[in-house]
């Protein structure tokens, strides 16, 4: 698993983004059906998970976040 830091919580919408921690390039997108363990509306910016990556099934050019756990938990 890999970690990160959120950084930008769209609760309206129910996705954010996660600045990769290992790596230079696009934040990921995770939508709130890929959080384990906590509910999506504890989850706040600025705070580090864990997650997979997949390929984005709109857009299979790109990664996004799956199984995004906080850190700790």
């Amino acid at each position: 698993m890999a970690t990160g830091t959120i950084t930008t919580i769209r609760d309206d919408k129910g996705f954010g983004f996660i600045a990769p921690g290992n790596q230079q390039g696009d934040d990921l997108f995770f939508h709130r059906s890929a959080v384990l363990d906590v509910d999506f509306d504890d989850l706040r910016n600025g705070q580090e998970v864990s997650f997979d990556e997949e390929p984005d099934p709109r857009n299979p050019s790109r990664q996004r976040a799956v199984n995004v756990r906080p850190v700790g938990n």
